[in-house]
């Protein structure tokens, strides 16, 4: 089996094995430059591809959800639709990279190198990007518009049938009350803290259970505390006031019982 240059179609690296996966740990074992390689549609999930040079690859399509690509050198790899759901990606260079439409969720992040990256419609929920460089939020997080709304904003609120958020509680929100955290988190780099977590409406009916209920919050701009990168709907707020309740009675799918 071989690995092949994307471009220039020449032998990167070749060997007896069974899989391409065997023949991609052979090659890094082997200290090989495997950058400009062709490995897109890969299942090359669980491997270690840490201190690995894949600078230029072809890899879009491929597996490599709980991969150690830490220290891994993929600028201006093509990473697009790929699946790197818990993989280890810290300190990796990532310059440039396509990584549009791919599922970084729960991967580790922290301290890559982003800058120029394409992280559009990419999944970073439970990421962790703490100390990544060159993170353009602008350019993935569609919801960064609400920074720029005057006045009157409103958004959603999931809550239980007994008015408190369905996973952490503590507050049991009441139409016409206001509400404010004075702690609500302000790193856009994490996904979930404290503070009023509010919704677009789409992540609300996603999260639906039989008994919830979806309250309407009203806010400002100043009110919001963060709008984490690559946010799938939910955001914080340090204040809010419930404003009225959704009716989603023709919008959810409700659980049959016998």
């Amino acid at each position: 089996m071989k690995i092949i240059h994307a471009i220039t179609k020449t032998t990167l690296y070749e060997a007896e094995v069974r899989t391409i996966r065997d023949l991609v740990e052979a090659a890094v074992t082997a200290n090989t430059d495997l950058g400009g390689s062709n490995l897109s549609c890969t299942d090359l999930s669980y491997t270690d591809l840490s201190y690995t040079d894949l600078s230029g690859s072809n890899l879009s399509g491929s597996n490599l959800s709980c991969t150690d690509l830490s220290y891994t050198d993929l600028s201006y790899t093509d990473l697009s639709y790929s699946n790197l759901s818990g993989s280890n990606l810290r300190y990796s260079n990532l310059r440039y990279s396509d990584l549009s439409y791919s599922d970084l969720s729960y991967s580790d992040l922290s301290y890559s190198n982003l800058s120029g990256s394409n992280l559009r419609y990419s999944n970073l929920s439970y990421s962790n990007l703490s100390g990544a460089k060159g993170i353009t939020p602008e350019r993935f997080t569609p919801l960064r518009m609400l920074y720029d709304q005057p006045g009157a904003i409103r958004a959603y609120k999931l809550v239980a049938s007994n008015g408190e958020g369905p996973y952490n509680g503590g507050i049991k929100y009441e139409i016409g009350q206001s509400y404010s955290v004075e702690n609500a988190g302000t790193d856009e780099t994490v996904q979930c803290a404290a503070g009023i977590n509010l919704a677009t409406l789409d992540w609300c009916l996603h999260d639906w259970k039989d008994g919830y209920r979806v309250l309407i919050a009203e806010f400002t701009a100043d009110d919001i505390a963060a709008i984490p990168h690559g946010t799938d709907g939910k955001f914080r707020v340090r204040r809010c006031k419930i404003v009225g309740e959704k009716d989603v009675s023709g919008m959810v799918r409700k659980e049959v019982t016998a």
